[in-house]
């Protein structure tokens, strides 16, 4: 495998005068990237791509950046183990056959990533390579911002890794997401407050997923309010686009397919209204958090650790952290998941997260930036990091899977996975106008219908408009 990662070094340093005149892909507008071409779209230049590339000795500077993941390099117990932990591993190990090979690694913070990034597109400054969810990333690809890693994907990988997950980090038919693991959303609900409150019926399996159908839940949720009075039966939130994926769930449990067959959002359908005027109904009954629409993810996630709220959203790398915190307030803290509710199936999404290189425009440290993502991607043993979410790979499932009490059942709720955003030009644009026809429905300023059809019609610009501007893979 660390062969095969030298010969790509070695092929790509000859083939960049190759890329240089190769066209834009299917569904691109033609454009400059800096790589191999002479433009400066990222601050290269003739001189610059011609320089002695092949020189092993030259020293080559990287940055990752990536939002807080796990800590630890393989288990959050390790002494002195934070978020940047597996990064600052896989440099060492790296660094001991590329010695002149500097990275450095920063984790910024989710709410302000795409601001980062948008700043540092346009300041040409950004950074060599994203550790992210694929949903996050994926409308800078359609910005010329991030490269393919077709080039770096051996066909051992590819069998490895199952189709889904490949078609999760591919876009306009090229793979700009290395998948490293993944994250299945779910909720998250307090046994013991559904016991309190006379719900042992609705209790699931310790490391199980139990499914409600929406009946059930609202049952579930108009018995912990009457039952526990003091506490919040289930959380809501609407103030900004973070952890928008439950609420994209939600607005499906009435079969809403949100997406038509050209990628156009058509939740304004009496199916995705319906679904807005449940929560609205939830919400109004008092069966959620109240203030939903000033609230954010993180607010109600410190809700449910701190046992104001019954249930909750996670997945299973949240999931270990809520366990973690709420077992010091209460040893016998007892938490279980559960399916989204819908019309005929279950809902459930998983982000997949991995390696992207950034089109910086140098052709030296892209390079070196694509061999280091197949290093930690492939490497036989720090690939078992990727137990700290839920293994991409099957070789790593089967190896771990003593140790993740969770893995079947996460494994086994596949069949119910749905596309929330199809890497369609503009998704993080498009976050950005769910959350504020959110507010304006909970708070009574516009109808379910209303609030739908706005977002349809100001999302289905936002996708029209990256569309016509897109630019990728130069």
């Amino acid at each position: 495998m660390r062969e095969g990662r030298k010969i790509f070094l070695q092929k790509w340093f000859a083939l960049l005068l190759v890329l240089a005149v190769l066209t834009a892909m299917a569904g691109c507008k033609a454009g400059n990237n800096g790589v191999g071409d002479g433009s400066d779209s990222q601050g290269s230049s003739k001189e610059e791509a011609g320089k002695d590339s092949g020189n092993a000795e030259e020293e080559i500077n990287l940055v990752i950046w990536s939002s807080a993941k796990w800590k630890g390099v393989f288990d959050a117990d390790e002494e002195g183990a934070d978020y940047d932990s597996f990064f600052k591993e896989a440099i060492r190990r790296y660094q001991t056959e590329h010695p002149n090979v500097n990275i450095t690694v920063e984790i910024i913070p989710g709410d302000s990533r795409d601001e980062k990034l948008n700043i540092a597109l346009k300041s040409n400054s950004l950074p060599d390579i994203m550790f992210e969810s694929t949903f996050t990333m994926s409308s800078f690809v359609y910005k010329n911002a991030i490269v393919a890693l077709d080039d770096i994907v051996t066909e051992e990988a590819r069998e490895d890794i199952s189709e889904g997950m490949w078609e999760n980090c591919t876009a306009e038919g090229h793979i700009f997401c290395y998948p490293f693991s993944n994250q299945p959303g779910t909720l998250v609900y307090n046994a013991n407050m559904f016991r309190e409150a006379g719900l042992d019926q609705y209790i699931g399996d310790e490391y199980g997923i139990v499914t409600w159908s929406v009946e059930e839940l609202e049952t579930i949720l108009r018995t912990l309010k009457e039952k526990l009075p003091n506490i919040y039966p289930m959380s809501l939130y609407a103030k900004n686009n973070q952890a928008d994926t439950w609420t994209l769930a939600y607005l499906r449990m009435f079969g809403n397919d949100f997406f038509d067959a050209d990628g156009r959002l058509i939740v304004n359908q009496e199916s995705g209204v319906q679904a807005a005027q449940f929560l609205k109904d939830l919400y109004d009954e008092g069966l959620t958090v109240p203030g939903a629409e000033s609230l954010s993810s993180n607010d109600c996630n410190a809700l449910f650790i701190n046992g104001q709220v019954a249930i909750s959203f996670t997945n299973n790398i949240l999931l270990g952290t809520q366990k973690q915190e709420m077992e010091t307030i209460d040893p016998n803290a007892d938490i279980r998941l559960a399916n989204i509710p819908g019309k005929d199936n279950p809902l459930t999404f998983t982000y997949v997260t991995g390696g992207m290189a950034m089109n910086t425009g140098d052709p030296v440290r892209i390079a070196a930036a694509k061999d280091f993502i197949q290093y930690f991607s492939t490497d036989p043993e720090l690939v078992i990091a990727s137990k700290n979410g839920l293994p991409v790979r099957a070789s790593v499932a089967e190896k771990v899977k003593d140790e993740m009490p969770y893995l079947d059942a996460l494994s086994g709720n596949e069949q119910y996975l749905f596309d929330f955003s199809r890497n369609i030009a503009g998704y993080t644009e498009l976050r950005n106008t769910l959350f504020p026809e959110m507010q304006a429905l909970l708070i009574g300023e516009k109808t379910a219908q209303q609030a739908m059809d706005d977002y349809t019609e100001n999302g289905n610009k936002v996708i029209e408009e990256s569309e016509q501007n897109a630019v990728c893979f130069q």
